[in-house]
């Protein structure tokens, strides 16, 4: 029983510290755009949309601010050299761009490694766990807590680009009718992402916001690239970056691209069908095989050692 109330009140702390998190982003966006406006010469009235009056200072935004942002700078004085950067760059990959993604991510970790030594100590008072399996639960609650974080990351990161390389070929074939039919590379585009809902069709409607503020089609693209880091896209983009600059036609060039995704995107799926049967080993080993040698070999084992003891018995 004890265990269950460490882990609810360690869950709701997190919880806690989550939309502490989330008031106070919305606070800091909302000075930031009235900082813009104020740029222009515009003075924002208390009822403005834009005022302090938006997002008014609650009981829990007063009280948990300065707990978030010692846990924030806390976690930041404790993350080693690099690993910021790092996690920031796994963040972004897993489609998770904003800076206070960073600071909810390391909190975790802190709440993560802080709730350790919590845990053990619950299970070494409240469990019946002696000797080696103590220190065997210790052992999996420790790597649990401390590999869990980054082991989501990493597979949020694995699953965004596998939905990426998924819907490619899709948004191409797409791409290459809207172009054909008449319609501009950016036109299409935009068509595409309104129709076709997805992380890729996110990637490149922010490409085309950054199209419309000014940045040129190289590097809103090569950005694209950089977030996502799938060879399939890169290719794509690098394809369309030349075409461009050698004054080919973008949907010649779409069509080339969109047969060769889709051979690509089979391709990808017979090489993960033949890796099947190899990570089916290792269950079929340690799962399936020793139940089926107990219950094939277990009553003849059982007939062969009664015959053995009237024997000796004789």
């Amino acid at each position: 029983m004890l265990i269950v109330v460490t882990v609810a009140v360690l869950l709701a702390a997190g919880l806690l510290a989550y939309a502490f998190f989330e008031e106070v982003d919305a606070r800091r966006s909302v000075e930031v755009l009235r900082s813009r406006v104020g740029q222009y010469g515009v003075a924002t009235a208390a009822s403005d949309p834009l005022g302090a009056s938006a997002v008014p200072s609650s009981l829990a935004e007063r009280l948990g601010s300065p707990v978030v942002r010692g846990l924030r700078r806390f976690a930041h004085q404790l993350a080693p050299s690099g690993y910021l950067e790092r996690v920031r760059r796994q963040l972004t990959l897993a489609g998770h761009s904003q800076p206070a993604d960073v600071d909810r991510f390391l909190v975790v970790r802190l709440l993560t490694v802080v709730a350790i030594p919590v845990l053990w100590l619950v299970v070494a008072l409240d469990t019946s766990f002696h000797g080696v399996s103590l220190v065997a639960l210790f052992v999996l609650i420790g790597l649990a807590l401390v590999l869990g974080p980054e082991s989501w990351l990493q597979q949020s990161v694995v699953a965004r680009q596998s939905a990426i390389r998924r819907r490619l070929p899709d948004i191409l074939d797409l791409l290459t009718i809207s172009v054909e039919a008449g319609l501009g590379f950016e036109q299409a585009l935009a068509r595409t992402v309104a129709s076709v809902p997805g992380p890729l069709s996110d990637e490149f409607a922010r490409a085309l916001g950054e199209l419309r503020a000014g940045a040129s089609r190289v590097e809103a693209f090569m950005a694209v690239v950089a977030r996502t880091e799938v060879p399939e896209l890169r290719t794509f983009i690098l394809a369309l970056i030349q075409a461009e600059e050698f004054g080919i036609s973008v949907g010649s060039i779409l069509r080339a691209q969109a047969d060769e995704m889709r051979v690509r995107r089979r391709q990808y799926a017979e090489e993960r069908a033949h890796k099947a049967p190899v990570k089916m080993l290792v269950p079929m080993a340690f799962c399936i095989l020793p139940a089926m040698f107990v219950v094939v070999i277990g009553p003849a084992a059982i007939s062969i050692i009664h015959a053995l003891s009237h024997v000796g018995a004789a």
